[in-house]
């Protein structure tokens, strides 16, 4: 089997799918967005676009490995603090960081040997990044690879995007929050949560700097600003449920090519050669002298 759910295996059958399979992860908050969506958005997206990348991982095409990978449970909380001046479950930087290294040192310590962590809020970007690179450096890491990505950073710009009728891209807006973007993937992956009709988000005199750096590359944050915005980055109004399909499958198929890149990269005859610890002797084929 390529897929298996972990919270379904004997502690034995996940010590086994470590050997040789992707323990993937998602990872999404609780938090407010805006008056016509749910606050778990951000973990409904997140595990939207992985069953559907999933899905396609299932029916690989004529030529195409197979990719085993062990889903596990999604962790349902993120880094939220800017969400609470209306309501979200937030936990602190260190705290969500120290609970994505613990993650990651007990799936190593199982048996796994490569992981992937998919994100869904926005907030959560940076501090699983950095959680991915600090781990690698643990010595108690040697022998696994760990990867991270955002589910909107992945995207799949080609002819299967034409044939589900044209590309829809907005990156202006892109991923946003409660705008346009979500709002688009909800109406297309629960469109039975979303509070219709969605309103018009009223024009700001001043746009949040946060949304509009003063200067390209300059990441600007201001007290308030959200609240002051009325908690979305752009008017969701024009959202629907055909461009969300179309969204929500561009992402499903490029975080599916994501998987199988990570897979062909990191299997065990893919791995480099151990590098010399101090005090080994070097010959001269390790120092490239012919």
């Amino acid at each position: 089997m390529s897929q298996r759910n972990m919270s379904e295996l004997s502690w034995r059958e996940a010590r086994a799918a470590g050997a040789t399979g992707i323990a993937l992860l998602p990872i999404g908050s609780q938090e407010q967005h805006a008056a016509h969506l749910p606050l778990g958005t951000d973990t409904l997206l997140a595990e939207a676009v992985v069953d559907r990348a999933l899905g396609l991982l299932a029916a690989p095409a004529p030529g195409e490995d197979t990719t085993e990978v062990v889903r596990l449970p999604t962790l349902p909380y993120g880094h939220s603090p800017h969400h609470l001046f209306a309501a979200a479950l937030s936990l602190s930087a260190p705290t969500l960081a120290a609970v994505l290294d613990d993650l990651l040192s007990s799936l190593v310590a199982s048996g796994f040997r490569r992981v992937l962590l998919v994100n869904g809020h926005g907030g959560n970007d940076e501090i699983m990044r950095l959680a991915v690179k600090r781990f690698a450096l643990r010595p108690e890491a040697a022998g696994a690879t760990v990867a991270a990505c955002s589910y909107w950073t992945v995207t799949a710009d080609d002819t299967g995007a034409a044939a589900a009728g044209g590309p829809v891209e907005r990156p202006e807006v892109t991923p946003g929050h409660a705008g346009w973007f979500e709002t688009s993937l909800m109406l297309a992956a629960h469109p039975g949560l979303v509070r219709t009709p969605v309103p018009v988000r009223e024009p700001v005199a001043v746009p949040p700097l946060f949304d509009n750096p003063p200067y390209p590359g300059l990441t600007t944050e201001r007290h308030g600003e959200w609240a002051r915005v009325g908690g979305a980055t752009d008017d969701a109004s024009g959202a629907d449920a055909d461009a969300g399909r179309r969204l929500l499958d561009a992402r499903a198929r490029g975080l599916a090519r994501a998987v199988r890149a990570f897979d062909t990269a990191t299997r065990p005859e893919a791995a480099p050669a151990p590098a010399p610890t101090a005090g080994t002797p070097r010959t001269p084929a390790d120092r490239g002298e012919q």
